[in-house]
């Protein structure tokens, strides 16, 4: 039996309960794992909120660290014993140990810790996607990354420096700010106090950002928009403060050509070929130095749901992992 997090209706934080599950034997493809730390992610909020949908009742969370305890047949890049770590479907991951298909499992490297593993795999592929994989992005380019002090964001900000990209960020306090800035990013801004696309204009001496990465969603979409150059790239990959409404098409060519795309992390590591060597990147980053991992708040798995309301109330800096 292991402790797992579950919902049996959608709502707030109140719908998450933990309960006692049995975990069962690896099947042909699969491992047992045993978690050390699990991830926090906004992907998490909107499945139990019902803004994506689940079948229920369902097991909660996506990215885990821990040891593999059994492999299934046919499995080859992982044995019992090993140290893994994972952002993969299905969710479950908010659980003491689970059994789970082993694709888009990834060895993880002795030098960083089961509590970074779980805090970087969802977060840290998604940035290798986002800057490797959507749209060219050249050194000396700029780059425009909202909520730029969470846990994708501050990945983001050391990943653009160690690549020579300009990265404006921004936040929601000044502190925030300072923080992104401490991290690499080229300019911050305060989205707080005033229109940050006229602050970007005047940071791109008019020109704009060549992409935007915008995970906020609504509030952030039409200045988001504003602030790209001529065939500029807007990359929607989030919805932190509600969905993008319906946009209007002639609106693009209006602004310059520009381009819009709204990926999700498990198309690009559906593969398991892609998925490892996504990984191998991020590694090499952390172990590197290039890329630290910032935990700015650690909740035991039985305290998830004030997890959950910290990160809605955007009261949480760098990534958020869950203890066992």
């Amino acid at each position: 039996m292991a402790r797992t997090v579950i919902i049996e209706e959608t709502g707030g934080p109140e719908v998450l309960k933990l309960v006692d599950r049995p975990v069962g034997d690896p099947g042909p493809g699969e491992i047992r794992i045993a978690h050390r730390a699990v991830g926090l992610n906004f992907i998490d909020v909107y499945q139990r909120s019902g803004l994506y949908k689940l079948p229920l009742p369902a097991a909660l969370g996506m990215e885990a660290a821990g040891v593999v305890e059994a492999v299934g047949a046919g499995v080859t890049h992982l044995r019992p014993g090993d140290r893994a770590a994972y952002a993969a479907n299905p969710a479950g991951a908010y659980a003491e140990a689970r059994v789970m298909p082993a694709a888009q499992v990834c060895p993880l490297p002795n030098g960083i810790s089961f509590d970074e593993g779980a805090a970087m795999m969802l977060k840290g592929l998604t940035v290798d996607y986002l800057f490797n994989r959507t749209t060219p992005i050249a050194r000396g380019d700029w780059v425009l990354f909202h909520a730029a002090a969470g846990g994708v964001g501050l990945i983001a900000c050391q990943w653009a420096r160690s690549e020579g990209i300009n990265l404006i960020a921004t936040a929601g306090t000044d502190e925030k700010c300072q923080l992104a800035l401490d991290h690499g990013a080229a300019h911050a801004i305060n989205y707080r106090n005033g229109d940050f696309a006229a602050r970007v204009r005047e940071i791109t001496k008019g020109r704009g950002v060549d992409v935007v990465m915008d995970a906020v969603g609504r509030d952030t979409f039409e200045g988001s928009l504003n602030s790209l150059c001529p065939l500029g790239m807007m990359i929607s990959f989030g919805n932190a403060s509600g969905p993008v409404p319906p946009v209007d098409l002639l609106a693009l060519s209006s602004r310059g050509s520009l381009k819009i795309t709204r990926p999700t992390l498990f198309t690009h590591i559906a593969e398991h070929a892609t998925c490892q060597e996504m990984a191998a990147r991020l590694f090499a980053k952390v172990t590197s130095g290039a890329v630290k991992i910032e935990i700015g708040q650690r909740f035991p798995l039985a305290e998830v749901a004030e997890a959950h309301r910290a990160l809605e109330a955007r009261a949480t800096t760098g990534s958020t992992i869950l203890t066992l």
